[in-house]
């Protein structure tokens, strides 16, 4: 930028850096290294080797081309694209990125004819090299305590087949895992994902307070460090979403900037900051904020945001209504025209590049 920063140094909350005397000379400096998310505690772990990472945004909520150019970004980037609670959809596969595989609580993409996890397509989503890990999601931040919508407009006949559900009707998932009520048995269906598949298994939550915390350090203390998750996402309440009901959104978990710093203290309490990965997202699009996220103790950062703006997001709100002006969020071809994947995966790339450069 050219004459000054624009940035309110002054206000409360501003976000600022301290700088180094002597600072490391550029030909000195290390390249960051990659990271094991698993490592010693299931058969086939992850090396993940971008800080940031495309946070989960389902084929259904967001375009064909969408995902194409995510994924194909993402392989040149080197980073990791979380799949969304919409299963896995051939476009994920044709990026030839790596993948984290999540589990929302309808199951979609995992599940059989009666709704429950499918251990047989656990088998066959492991068997796939790109899948690398799995992600239960218990909750986001944009709408603790529902589950995900995508309303029937975008229900196409494609996105019917791949989540097992009717074309054109609304598709609501439970508001948590039927199975899951208490922290043993979030464990027990971590252990076992993890003892099928062979591959880290991890958590989605936002964060309310440090109940979430106490109880997860106290049934691991229990049970010993085989129980925990290989990675823990903490969504903050400012994370976004193709369709929530404004209440949540605005009022519902604790942002980012309050849930990191507790979830990382909690870890570092209870003895188990090396054993469980932090990711961290919620708005976390900018460099500052990503170096802020790291600063506090996250491991790596997710953002969905950053990202679709590199796709060509305007902010039109119309991510509900598949009326999506740029392509990111619609079904409808004609204006899908205007999301072209040759041109949109090098900016994916480019961001993802840049934000761990900066």
């Amino acid at each position: 930028i050219g004459f000054g920063s624009t940035y309110d140094l002054h206000k409360p909350g501003g976000l600022l850096f301290v700088n180094a005397p002597f600072p490391i000379l550029d030909e000195d400096r290390s390249p960051t290294p990659a990271l094991s998310i698993g490592e010693r505690h299931c058969r086939t772990p992850f090396v993940a080797k971008s800080l940031v990472n495309v946070s989960g945004m389902s084929f259904g909520a967001i375009s064909k081309p969408a995902v194409q150019a995510l994924t194909r970004g993402a392989r040149e980037a080197g980073c990791w694209v979380d799949t969304g609670e919409g299963g896995l959809s051939p476009y994920h596969l044709e990026g030839g990125c790596d993948l984290i595989m999540q589990i929302g609580t309808a199951k979609y993409g995992v599940r059989d004819a009666d709704g429950q996890l499918s251990r047989a397509r656990l088998r066959e989503l492991a068997a796939i090299d790109s899948v690398r890990a799995f992600e239960v999601k218990l909750s986001q931040g944009a709408k603790p305590g529902k589950g995900g919508v995508l309303l029937a407009a975008k229900v196409t006949a494609e996105i019917a087949g791949i989540r097992g559900i009717p074309v054109g009707v609304d598709s609501i998932s439970p508001n948590r895992h039927p199975e899951i009520a208490n922290m043993d048995q979030l464990l027990d269906r971590v252990m076992e994902i993890r003892d099928l598949t062979g591959k880290p298994v991890g958590v989605k939550t936002a964060i309310g307070g440090w109940e979430f915390m106490y109880a997860l350090a106290d049934a691991i203390g229990r049970r010993g460090l085989e129980a925990a998750p290989d990675f823990l996402v903490v969504d903050g309440g400012e994370g976004g979403s193709g369709a929530a009901p404004q209440a949540l959104a605005d009022h519902m978990a604790l942002s980012i900037t309050e849930a990191l710093p507790r979830v990382a203290d909690a870890l570092i309490e209870a003895g188990l900051r090396e054993r469980v990965r932090l990711i961290a997202s919620g708005k976390l699009v900018t460099s500052a904020r990503v170096a802020w996220a790291l600063a506090c103790g996250a491991d790596f950062v997710n953002t969905a945001r950053g990202f679709m703006f590199a796709l060509g997001c305007v902010q039109a709100l119309r991510c509900h209504t598949n009326t999506c002006p740029t392509g990111v969020t619609t079904h409808r071809t004609d204006l899908q025209r205007g999301l072209v994947v040759e041109e949109k995966y090098l900016r994916v790339a480019q961001y993802c590049v840049n934000l761990n450069r900066e």
